[in-house]
């Protein structure tokens, strides 16, 4: 991909889906795509439309694998319940984590699909680039993501979005994602711009 090029926007979504699908696997039988930004950037939204332009692909959200006690410090639990069996062409088992209830759920199973979006602050990270054959960044200034999450979230999240945006700052200072990312991702008005990432 060149340095110049640009999708269009109006066939964005289809064409980044395209070229996801034609990527060498990356764990296992796996391509693993990591879609990373600020927390409100709109990653999630983003990456649903993404799964349907694949055909359904399925999104696993870091939302599920992180706790109020691990913000950031996911990385093994997500190594040994996805990484690793994908790794060996199984099917993942998962514990969702309850944000109200503050516990794990059971096991939820994720079949090693073709393609599987990874979508959470951190699918960037060092310790998972190994692992992705392709890292998307959501371009959103992080001040205006954090107030669009917070907007979002309501007065009952106040509290943690204040050790939340403490957490993220620290997070991307030690392990930033953004000069790693193969394509970057800028909502407009309607649909998407696609460029070429730093990396």
């Amino acid at each position: 991909m060149s340095h110049s090029y640009r999708i269009d926007p109006a066939t964005a979504l289809p064409a980044v889906a395209r070229l996801l699908s034609e990527l060498p696997p990356s764990c296992g039988p796996v391509r693993l795509i990591g879609v990373d930004g600020h927390a409100g950037s709109g990653k999630t939204t983003f990456a649903g439309q993404l799964a349907d332009a694949l055909g359904g692909a399925p999104v696993l959200h870091l939302d599920d694998i992180a706790s109020h006690d691990e913000l950031f410090a996911w990385t093994e639990r997500l190594v040994d319940q996805v990484i690793e069996p994908f790794g060996r062409g199984e099917t993942a088992h998962y514990t969702p984590y309850d944000w109200r209830a503050r516990r794990f759920g059971p096991p939820r199973p994720l079949p090693p699909a073709p393609v599987v979006l990874l979508d959470g602050v951190g699918a960037g990270r060092r310790a998972l680039r190994p692992c992705l054959a392709h890292l998307l960044w959501l371009e959103f200034p992080h001040e205006d993501a954090w107030a669009r999450g917070q907007l979002r979230d309501g007065e009952e999240q106040r509290e943690f979005w204040d050790g939340w945006v403490t957490a993220e700052r620290r997070h991307f200072d030690e392990d930033p994602s953004r000069p790693f990312a193969d394509l970057l991702v800028r909502s407009l008005p309607t649909g998407y711009e696609v460029l070429p990432g730093p990396g």
